[in-house]
């Protein structure tokens, strides 16, 4: 099972990964987490070039989505044989999509990414966004951010989705992440507080 955590930077996806994993191996299902970028030299690469003046450029931009599609692709063995595993994924192809354009370009260069079998959108306004980012990353700014929003809000419509508000507390949002996982897991949504 693949599950994908998605939303702008700050919206909590670490935490919210990691309060997730720890609920679903108390409940006996074994667990692995993923990033993106990875940790290989390509995801490598990714990093440095998001600190850059020029990463929201539109050659940048296409270049990341080039560089986001090859890390992406390492990721594909282990998600594919996961057997019973839990994949919790800090995001995936959908975030070159609400990020990078032109959209039909990036769907294309990602065709072999795997599709989630649950996509959870912690929804976060930008300005808080804003404000628990530090700044280091082009990305950060509010002009830029509303337009990821607006494309996240637009996507996630493809796919099995559940859009969390990620405004409410740490506690509320974990509670209403494992509400929206719980019966793709077995387990018994009602029996949440």
């Amino acid at each position: 099972m693949y599950i994908v955590f998605e939303g702008i930077d700050g919206a909590g996806k670490a935490t919210q990964i990691q309060l997730l994993k720890e609920w679903l191996e108390a409940n006996g299902l074994e667990v692995e987490t993923v990033v993106e970028p990875t940790g290989s030299d390509v995801g490598k690469l990714i990093r440095k070039i998001l600190t850059q003046p020029n990463a929201t450029e539109d050659t940048m931009q296409k270049t990341l989505g080039l560089l986001f599609a090859a890390d992406r692709l390492i990721l594909m063995d282990k998600i594919n044989n996961a057997g019973n595993k839990v994949i919790l994924s800090d995001r995936s192809f959908i975030s070159s999509l609400a990020y990078q354009e032109p959209q039909d370009w990036i769907k294309e260069i990602n065709k072999f990414a795997c599709e989630p079998d649950l996509l959870l959108l912690i929804d976060l306004d930008v300005k808080k966004s804003v404000d628990r980012c530090s700044g280091e990353d082009e990305f950060e700014n509010e002009e830029f951010l509303n337009n990821v929003k607006q494309n996240y809000l637009d996507l996630v419509k493809n796919y099995n989705y559940a859009i969390i508000d990620g405004n409410n507390g740490v506690n509320k949002v974990s509670s209403d992440i494992k509400k929206a996982v719980a019966t793709l897991v077995g387990l018994c949504p009602s029996c949440i507080e």
